[in-house]
């Protein structure tokens, strides 16, 4: 298996020498290049069209946010996980909708951030746990159109997903790659793979971390 090239954004000199660091010593992921700025992490970006860009939120130039939208519109095929010590809401969903795989904080340790950007390589989400909450936070504000079930409530599937689709949605949801959901429902990599396509088309996301906040935000898992 071949190593995952990571690009590294990130403007404070220390915190990017500790990041190259702890990503040259990872097993199976290495160091690709690294950017001081947005505008600079978009240029390199499209130059060495990295597996994984680590992207930082508040860069100067153009901040990570911006950066990110710029890439995924580009076509640039790289998942990009972002790194950053803010945990708003504004920042986290404003992330998510620029097209961004994943969301860690800072304070992770070397071996969470390797898990993550594997995780993201892999296709699965990845969203940190302080994250999570405050996507489900805002979920549950937000929740209004429910039926009634003998179990409590339930949102409405509106989206046309059958029985088996929502199984590997809720396997989305929980992080797992194709290759996992593949075992834990016994079928094909293929048809786990077909049934993830057909799910991210009727839930119109564009990557499963936006399958996985609309299936929370509609309570289908």
């Amino acid at each position: 298996m071949k190593d995952i090239r990571v690009l590294l954004v990130e403007d404070h000199t220390m915190t990017r020498m500790g990041l190259s660091l702890v990503l040259s010593q990872a097993d199976g992921i290495v160091l690709a290049g690294e950017a001081e700025d947005g505008q600079e992490g978009v240029k390199k970006a499209k130059e060495l069209l990295p597996d994984v860009i680590l992207m930082d939120i508040g860069l100067p130039v153009i901040d990570g946010i911006e950066a990110t939208k710029i890439i995924k519109e580009s076509g640039v095929d790289s998942k990009i996980l972002m790194f950053t010590s803010r945990e708003s809401e504004d920042d986290v969903f404003a992330s998510l909708a620029s097209g961004a795989d994943g969301y860690v904080m800072k304070g992770i340790t070397p071996e969470q951030l390797q898990n993550a950007i594997k995780a993201v390589n892999d296709g699965a989400a990845w969203l940190d746990p302080a994250i999570a909450k405050i996507v489900l936070s805002n979920v549950q504000r937000q929740s209004k159109q429910t039926v009634k079930n003998g179990t409590g409530i339930a949102k409405i599937n509106a989206y046309g997903l059958t029985d088996r689709e929502l199984d590997v949605l809720a396997l989305i949801v929980d992080g797992l790659t194709n290759i996992q959901i593949a075992e834990k429902l016994v079928i094909a990599k293929a048809t786990a793979k077909a049934h993830v396509h057909s799910i991210l088309q009727k839930l119109y996301a564009e990557n499963r971390t936006q399958a996985t906040i609309t299936a929370l935000k509609e309570g289908l898992v």
